[in-house]
């Protein structure tokens, strides 16, 4: 994978149960200011409806700079502004330069990147679910008991249920 995709990458973040990127993050990307870069996503805000784009709470900036000791250095005076993949496809209209549409056809393969890894896991959870359902029926309907086969089932079906487990705490998106 290109070397510039794996890097916008590691600063997508998930916020709010969405895949964000945080504006100073995006300036840096279209080589502008983050002032620059909401100022005009201000002047524009009908583009930018809160599924687009919204500012983080004290409680979840203050979390974002605890994870990442890259936030511990930034020191702004207001609380950034996360933009959702339709968001930063909206910036592209407002920030009308090359760079920006360069950076935004990079931004948006990953996305898709993103969502296709996301339904591939989906498909193999689905899997692991049809599989233990035919495990549990087969350890309730069984007349027999081996115990020995018996622990094997189950030891494969806490497997299973690992594997489908959700992580309690996101903190990055991509791969990793």
């Amino acid at each position: 994978m290109d070397k510039d995709l794996i890097s916008i990458q590691k600063i997508i973040y998930e916020i709010r149960g969405h895949k964000v990127m945080l504006d100073s993050d995006l300036a840096k990307l279209y080589e502008v200011s983050t002032h620059r870069l909401n100022e005009a996503a201000k002047r524009n805000i009908k583009r930018f409806p809160l599924e687009f784009m919204f500012q983080l709470t004290d409680e979840e900036w203050k979390y974002q700079r605890s994870q990442f000791a890259i936030f511990s250095k930034d020191t702004r005076k207001y609380k950034p502004f996360a933009f959702t993949e339709h968001g930063i496809l909206m910036l592209s209209s407002v920030l009308n330069s090359e760079k920006a549409i360069e950076v935004n056809i990079k931004i948006m393969k990953i996305f898709v990147n993103l969502r296709q890894y996301v339904i591939s896991q989906n498909d193999t959870n689905e899997q692991i679910i049809e599989l233990r359902k035919l495990l549990m029926l087969h350890i309730e309907n069984s007349d027999y008991k081996f115990a020995e086969h018996d622990k094997a089932i189950r030891h494969i079906l806490q497997a299973l249920n690992n594997l489908i487990e959700k992580p309690k705490e996101t903190r990055t998106i991509g791969f990793r």
